[in-house]
């Protein structure tokens, strides 16, 4: 894989799978959607070492602590990750809210995030929000999903990919657009998947 990212970075082209909220289970169609990019973004609440590990055979992978991820062998992880590719800045950190000051502001191309289990992509002047929703455990009706975001000189582009799980076709391949998804305040628990 190593040898296919730099060929692709050298083009100034290159495929992010971001993915977020696993909660421990890495589903194999998450697994599927995320084959053949040349990083893999995780944005939180990861669950186990294995998961990074699962992960990192197919790619490179960039991760950040979720509010979850309190065991030993998350301490190392850092809750917010600057990093560039092909000249694309991201800014991933698991809860949009704990932004400190204007995304715009922040000099970044795309800001990552997770923590509300809601498919997001949201183009702001000058940066891309993107939240892929959760690729774990269900949570209430919303959907399980990842997303690929493509970089290169036509800027940012991203997609939702809603994964077919548990006999449940995706309700569309995209969510483009929604705005305030992780402002909304949804509670209770994580259903079982």
């Amino acid at each position: 894989m190593q040898r296919g990212a730099r060929k692709r970075e050298a083009s100034g082209k290159a495929v992010v799978g971001v993915i977020a909220d696993t909660h421990g289970l890495l589903r194999p169609e998450a697994v599927a959607a995320l084959a053949s990019v040349d990083l893999i973004v995780h944005a939180g609440d990861i669950g186990s070492a294995a998961i990074l590990a699962e992960l990192g055979a197919m790619a490179p992978v960039v991760a950040v602590r979720g509010n979850n991820d309190r065991d030993a062998w998350a301490a190392s992880i850092p809750e917010i990750v600057r990093t560039e590719i092909v000249g694309c800045r991201l800014y991933v950190i698991h809860d949009l809210k704990m932004l400190a000051g204007d995304p715009e502001a922040l000099g970044v191309d795309v800001i990552i995030s997770g923590h509300s289990h809601r498919p997001r992509v949201e183009h702001r002047p000058g940066v891309l929000l993107l939240n892929p929703g959760s690729a774990g455990p269900r949570r209430f009706s919303l959907p399980i999903a990842v997303a690929r975001l493509t970089l290169g000189p036509a800027g940012p582009k991203a997609e939702i990919v809603e994964l077919e799980v548990g006999g449940r076709s995706p309700r569309r391949a995209r969510v483009a657009g929604r705005r305030g998804l992780d402002g909304a305040g949804v509670g209770g628990a994580v259903s079982p998947p």
